[in-house]
């Protein structure tokens, strides 16, 4: 419960509230605020079925190596510590705690840490701190990871102010046996804590609610001392909500930017948010209701900042957690606000206030963060850049063909109609550019833009499309031996690709990467799914859903197998590989199998002794479209790989 400068102060309730909030609090050291209705709690449950149900509580066995995990919030539980009052209730709290450590070993959940966001008591008097000694004591007891900050409830003045309850309580010398704890300052109110997550170190630091300039001193010199650690910053009071508690932030304005710094923020921001890019996110209790918003610091790297409090709800908040999914497969972070002492109880036996606050579910208490770790993180931690791989290493037993396009060109340079692209297997299946009459200069050129794990740093890029036919592709010779292979005994075809912005399903789709001329009709395949005109083989991209597609007509069927990927979007590399093992065909994208993988047998495939073509696609006969994107590596084997020997692989 925030209150100005040093004393308390009981500020009225509603709209009045607010104008002193927007007045001195985002304008000055703090704000004061009222209980806003909340009333001290008494040792005595409010019902009966606030009495919990949970079974014991398990033990702490995160996964440091799950790309995802949880990092869990307790902001202000002051209400339930009154000491002085004699208005003390540790069940709401130690049932959070209890539903941290239990979900620590979750997969689905992975908490690796909780940080308290600061007035943990209302009045700062030790007996309340006796009682949080001995909610606390639940998480020391079975190893759980946390942090804790002083909130301008558990102390006075700035962190210079010597000793306090709080600090006998809740000073480093708590966590001398904590593995996360990585240190404090001299005064022991800032600390700073390393949880391992993702398969690595994250430094959380834990600052005073005054922190002064020997604090702000020694944080930038913990971060200094961790340079590739991403860094969340949590303190007491750094960003405030400026719209009204009874007004949603979606009636007032943006929810995914509905909070500023406050006085005391700013302050922060300038003496150690701004100039360090490792911070990437801060959170802080203090203020009610909850927002968030986003700066960006002096690299033009955005900082999520959020404020998350509940005091002012049901049972001060009842030891509400806040829950910070990170994925970093998906590049998000999940946020969810639950309550776990209410969550424990029966719900039939809920009264309607505890009903209501199992889960908050508001736009500020529920929501997703989109954020490209890697991308984001690259300032300090660079991202590793895959080395290439030479050609003859790709050569695994049973090449036919290896096409890539490294070392040939400069970049931007055009390839010229005639030009060649030797065949590195050494099978003699090299590649010659044709170009459609009519195209502008241009059309394919050599570019640096690779995969992330493709052997041969380049790839060429295809500037075609249909109505009219226009762009340049590359075939095989009449008497490459590729022409009249009919892999019998099963093949692998694999290849990168990326599609542009620019890329258009009506001019673009279902153009080929890679195609096998021969009309069907004329290979005398007929019956369902069949088109008469269509090649004997084709691996291309469809028209509006962007889905890789392998459509080819086997040797023991008249009629074709299509293997269907899913949706791919643009500027995003993708692994293409299909693998037939002498009876069924594959479709991987990045080394995953695709959903429509038919289960027929498909046994080799048809040969009229054509050519191959690499970006061109052939209706009737003719040419009558151009792929349009860039295509890197391509590789055929005469057998069926595993993903561990895919290009991909090594």
């Amino acid at each position: 419960m925030p209150h100005t400068g040093d004393t308390e102060s009981h500020e009225p309730s509603g709209h009045d509230r607010r104008v002193f909030l927007r007045n001195a609090a985002l304008a000055g050291a703090g704000a004061a605020a009222a209980s806003v209705g909340v009333t001290a709690l008494s040792a005595a449950p409010a019902s009966a079925a606030d009495a919990p149900r949970h079974g014991g509580t398990g033990t702490w066995s995160p996964d440091p190596t799950s790309l995802q995990f949880t990092l869990a919030v307790m902001p202000d539980t002051q209400f339930l510590y009154w000491g002085s009052q004699d208005s003390v209730n540790r069940t709401p709290q130690e049932e959070s705690f209890r539903y941290i450590i239990e979900n620590s070993g979750n997969p689905e959940a992975n908490i690796v840490f909780m940080a308290h966001l600061g007035d943990l008591t209302q009045d700062a008097d030790p007996s309340s701190f006796e009682q949080v000694d001995k909610a606390f004591g639940v998480m020391d007891k079975h190893g759980a990871a946390y942090s804790v900050l002083a909130g301008n409830h558990d102390v006075t003045g700035d962190d210079s102010r010597g000793d306090t309850p709080y600090l006998r309580t809740m000073g480093p010398q708590r966590f001398k046996r904590a593995k996360t704890f990585a240190g404090a300052d001299r005064t022991g109110y800032n600390t700073a804590h390393v949880f391992e997550a993702a398969g690595r170190s994250w430094l959380l630091l834990a600052l005073d609610w005054r922190t002064t300039d020997q604090g702000f001193a020694w944080a930038n010199d913990v971060i200094k001392a961790h340079p590739k650690m991403p860094v969340i910053l949590t303190s007491h009071d750094i960003v405030a909500s400026p719209y009204d508690d009874n007004v949603f932030p979606y009636e007032s304005g943006d929810p995914e930017n509905n909070a500023v710094l406050s006085g005391y923020g700013q302050t922060v921001w300038d003496k150690l948010i701004n100039d360090n890019d490792q911070i990437f996110l801060t959170l802080n209790g203090h203020y009610w209701p909850p927002g968030r918003t986003t700066k960006k610091n002096s690299a033009g790297n955005d900082v999520d900042m959020h404020i998350t409090n509940y005091q002012n709800r049901y049972f001060g908040g009842g030891g509400m957690i806040r829950l910070y999914h990170f994925d970093l497969a998906r590049d998000t972070i999940d946020v969810e606000t639950i309550n776990p002492w209410i969550m424990a109880q029966d719900p039939d036996t809920r009264n309607d206030q505890a009903a209501g606050h199992a889960r908050i579910t508001g736009p500020v208490d529920n929501f997703s963060v989109p954020i490209d770790f890697e991308q984001r993180f690259s300032g300090f931690i660079p991202i590793p850049v895959r080395p290439s791989r030479p050609a003859h290493r790709q050569l695994v037993k049973g090449t036919v063909a290896y096409w890539r396009f490294d070392g040939q060109g400069a970049p931007g340079a055009s390839l010229g109609a005639g030009q060649k692209i030797r065949d590195l297997s050494g099978k003699g299946n090299d590649l010659t550019v044709v170009t459609v009459p009519g195209t502008a200069d241009g059309a394919l050129s050599w570019s640096a833009g690779h995969h992330p794990d493709q052997p041969g740093h380049a790839s060429l890029k295809f500037a075609g499309g249909r109505n009219p036919v226009n762009g340049s592709y590359l075939t095989t010779g009449a008497k490459a031996p590729l022409n009249t292979e009919t892999f019998k005994g099963g093949y692998t075809i694999e290849t990168f690709v990326m599609m542009p912005l620019d890329w258009d399903g009506g001019r673009n789709g279902n153009a080929s990467i890679l195609s096998r001329r021969g009309a069907a009709g004329d290979a005398g395949k007929h019956g369902k799914n069949t088109d008469p005109k269509e090649p004997l083989a084709q691996l291309a991209i469809t028209n509006n859903g962007r889905e890789a597609q392998f459509n080819h007509y086997p040797t023991n069927t008249t009629y074709p197998t299509t293997n269907w990927g899913h949706g791919m979007p643009e500027l995003k590399w993708f692994h293409l590989a299909v693998v037939n093992d002498g009876r069924h065909t594959k479709l991987y994208v990045d080394g995953a199998p695709v959903l429509d993988n038919p289960s027929r047998v498909s046994a080799g495939l048809t040969s009229l002794g054509l050519p191959w073509l690499v970006g061109g696609h052939e209706y009737a006969g003719a040419v009558d479209v151009v792929f349009h994107g860039n295509v890197g590596d391509i590789r055929i084997v005469d057998r069926p790989l595993s993903h561990r020997e895919f290009l991909t692989a090594e």
